[in-house]
């Protein structure tokens, strides 16, 4: 993988996107190295949108607690 095959792709899935969890499908959907480019999608999905709370929620759930810690310390470090 390399920068000029995963940038371009997110911020097409990116420009594509209706909403946080559509960037993300749309990141998934293109294929080729889906994680990475649904990370810099979701990065600037979660900057222009935000994260639905149901999501965040989910996403917490499954983190154990010193990963939930730094989360927390981060958001709270850097607020949206």
């Amino acid at each position: 993988s390399s920068c000029q095959g995963s940038v371009p792709q997110a911020l097409v899935a990116f420009f594509s996107s209706t909403d946080f969890e559509d960037a993300i499908r749309n990141a998934i959907s293109i294929g080729g190295d889906s994680d990475t480019i649904a990370a810099i999608a979701g990065s600037l999905a979660e900057a222009h949108y935000g994260i639905p709370e149901d999501l965040r929620e989910a996403a917490m759930q499954r983190l154990d607690a010193p990963l939930q810690e730094i989360v927390t310390a981060f958001e709270a470090a850097f607020p949206a």
